[in-house]
């Protein structure tokens, strides 16, 4: 029997969900729909209270309905369980400005033929580290949601007992720090980025409890000196943007940095050696080609190199829980 064109024809089509999905967030419509309740809207009414025009909100209502994220009863509209939690502003689990990150990069898949043609990404990778303030804005919120989401999966999973002095390198919105800081008492988070997304970050840390405890230093991690004495350095979210070369010299940096005993924690997107499993990383190194000079995915077992050829030791590797597709992997500076 023939294959079917089934899976291509998805494929070819796969993109209006998310448009669906961008443009519903855009809109505030789960918000909307939120707080009207059990009974939710109808589309006149939704239309009116938000100055939408009602024959086209009828068609995203609907096809809203069509991917799953919302439920139409006597021609009412109401939130799934999934988008209550998920995709209504001000809930714990809130994962919309994390969402947003996607909708920026959206355009650029557009064109990755002329990425492929040559080699450089179709977007100014500097849109989003302070040439555009909003653009930069919106990204120091999105990492923020989601490391939020992620972070309360992987803190638990460092061992940070008896360590008081943690380097987090190109740590963005200090949303990691944050979380370690809250849950380690006696450890004081240095959070280093550049200064147009510290300005951002530095007022996202407003708990009394752990502000005295979380800084920043503004700065390119490739040129500013890492603070010495360091217990602890995270690359978390970070290495995808660099070159194999610039990972060594990071690493260098960081083994150098830090005090016999100490270690140093990667969070990231990885692949075997193959490098097409996990599909998802696969597809996100395209991702950070389009949008960065270096961006690519890089393999465990090439990781597990340049910390060797760095001085690291007992490196250790474990994957998030899904549906997260990060890998962690931990590696001690010996003790001498």
């Amino acid at each position: 029997m023939s294959a079917g064109p089934e899976n291509i024809l998805d494929m070819a089509c796969s993109f209006y969900d998310s448009a669906v999905l961008f443009g519903s967030l855009e809109l505030g419509i789960f918000t909307v729909l939120a707080e009207s309740g059990d009974n939710g809207k109808d589309v006149e009414g939704l239309s009116a209270e938000n100055n939408l025009d009602t024959r086209c909100c009828r068609l995203l209502l609907d096809a809203c309905v069509a991917a799953g994220l919302l439920e139409k009863r006597n021609d009412r509209y109401t939130n799934t369980p999934e988008s209550n939690a998920f995709l209504v502003s001000g809930q714990p689990a809130y994962l919309g400005e994390a969402v947003r990150y996607n909708s920026d990069v959206y355009p650029a898949w557009g064109n990755l033929a002329e990425l492929v043609r040559t080699g450089k990404p179709v977007e100014n990778p500097e849109l989003h580290l302070g040439k555009d303030r909003e653009r930069t804005r919106r990204f120091v919120l999105s990492m923020h949601g989601r490391c939020m989401a992620i972070g309360r999966a992987v803190v638990p999973m460092l061992d940070l007992d008896g360590k008081n002095r943690l380097l987090d390198v190109g740590g963005g919105p200090g949303t990691y720090s944050a979380l370690i800081a809250g849950r380690n008492p006696g450890i004081h988070c240095t959070v280093m980025d550049l200064s147009p997304i510290v300005e951002i970050a530095a007022g996202l840390v407003n708990d009394e409890n752990i502000r005295d405890r979380v800084s920043f230093i503004g700065g390119d991690y490739h040129y500013t000196p890492f603070p010495g004495y360091m217990d602890a350095v995270l690359f978390f979210g970070v290495l995808h943007q660099e070159s194999a070369g610039n990972i060594r010299m990071l690493l260098e940096k960081a083994y150098n940095s830090m005090k016999p005993g100490g270690v140093v924690y990667i969070l990231d997107m990885m692949t075997d050696e193959t490098r097409t499993n996990p599909g998802f990383s696969a597809m996100f190194a395209v991702n950070m080609a389009l949008t960065t000079e270096a961006g690519w995915v890089f393999s465990d077992s090439e990781i597990k190199e340049w910390l060797k050829d760095a001085g690291f030791d007992n490196i250790k590797l474990s994957m998030l829980p899904p549906p997260m597709p990060h890998w962690l992997m931990s590696a001690c500076k010996p003790d001498r």
